[in-house]
């Protein structure tokens, strides 16, 4: 299971590849407001295989693909339905979303179980003896935690921006939302689907699989649950489930047939399931052709930092491009990486723009220069940014 797309030769998966630069994949602007709207994805050129959004799976997805992180996050308060919302009218054509359990077994979008920065549980007083030390996959955290709270306690709280010293226009939005339950964004997913007309693209991600199973709260199980629940268990759903501990992905291709990416952070790192379980292997073992064989037995994708695709220098500047596209197609998996930012502070040092480490910078330009190393999509917290970066690039 989950495997399928995977196996595919070499050959067919660099055909698809190229097939997709080719259709019309653009964004319609709109001149009074600059608003981009995606529109849906077309069929491949040769008009052979359908588009994604009519249900051919995720090999008719634009490419390169742009996917929102955790919404629209470059403006307005992550992992909320309001985030969610305006990544869809930007025309994300991928969106994201992070889940922790609660106490009761609940499955809900936080990028972290530590939610003391995303909410505003510090300012309630009947919650303040929660506050606690924990270890999270081998890191202290002082704060509050999804485990300790029931889902209706958790309701009682408003989301908030998590870095208003970047995003002080975000702080607007403080208050407004609450945290949303992963089947609740599957019931808006599906109702902006009906609305639209199309099908609705999630990335989803366990967050700490280990940790949680130790507490007895998996997240696979729930998880698969809720997919064959709203018919986004099958091969060709409209769905990514993603992880950056490789069992909790084997777990979920015994679960369901959707789609499965691995996450890759820093070369140096190890999974925590790997840490747990002593295997010795890191992040630079797996991205080597025999680790991405491994991962492409069960897998049909990575998403890997951008600095294993294009590494910088001690300055912060990109250097010259890996191998791992080129390595990682020839295993049939894709590659979504992640994250572009506009800001200066998170771009690389050769794409900042004056001074000021929140303005932005030529994002542009950095967006290229990602998308001419052949990747089949990238995280981004401006999804709008994205997609006009993504027309100029089909269309060049």
């Amino acid at each position: 299971m989950g495997t399928q797309e995977s196996r595919k030769s070499q050959d067919s998966d660099e055909q698809g590849r190229g097939a997709g630069r080719r259709a019309l994949l653009g964004a319609a602007m709109l001149g009074a407001g600059g608003a981009v709207l995606g529109l849906p994805a077309t069929a491949r050129a040769d008009g052979a295989e359908p588009s994604a959004q009519s249900g051919g799976g995720y090999r008719g997805l634009p490419v390169p693909t742009i996917i929102a992180h955790r919404g629209a996050s470059g403006y307005r308060p992550e992992h909320t339905l309001g985030s969610y919302q305006l990544a869809l009218d930007l025309g994300a054509h991928v969106i994201e979303q992070d889940l922790v359990p609660t106490k009761d077994g609940h499955l809900v979008c936080r990028h972290e179980n530590d939610i003391t920065g995303t909410t505003d549980v510090a300012a309630h007083p009947e919650f303040a003896a929660r506050k606690t030390t924990k270890a999270v996959d081998g890191v202290s955290y002082t704060g509050w935690f999804t485990e300790d709270f029931t889902l209706a306690e958790l309701k009682t709280l408003r989301a908030k921006e998590r870095i208003p010293g970047n995003r002080q226009e975000n702080t607007l939005y403080d208050g407004r939302w609450e945290i949303p339950t992963f089947e609740e964004v599957l019931r808006w997913a599906d109702k902006e689907g009906r609305k639209r007309g199309k099908r609705i693209w999630l990335h989803v991600e366990t967050k700490h699989p280990s940790y949680f199973r130790k507490l007895g709260l998996g997240l696979e199980e729930p998880l698969a649950k809720l997919l064959r629940k709203y018919d986004r268990h099958k091969k060709n759903a409209p769905v990514f489930l993603q992880s950056f501990e490789p069992s909790s992905i084997q777990r979920l291709n015994r679960l369901v047939d959707s789609p499965l990416v691995v996450l890759l952070s820093g070369a140096a790192t190890r999974p925590w399931d790997f840490v747990e379980a002593g295997d010795p292997r890191t992040v630079a073992d797996l991205v080597k052709p025999d680790g991405l064989g491994w991962i492409a037995s069960y897998a049909n994708g990575i998403g890997p930092t951008l600095d294993l695709i294009i590494p910088r220098d001690a300055g912060g500047n990109l250097t010259t491009p890996t191998t791992l596209v080129a390595d990682a197609h020839a295993k049939g998996l894709i590659l979504h990486p992640y994250t572009m930012r506009n800001e200066n502070a998170f771009l690389p040092a050769n794409f900042r723009r004056g001074t000021d480490a929140n303005a932005y910078g030529d994002a542009f330009g950095a967006f290229k220069v990602y998308f001419d190393t052949g990747i089949d999509g990238i995280f981004t917290d401006n999804a709008d940014t994205g997609l006009l970066a993504h027309a100029d690039f089909v269309n060049d």
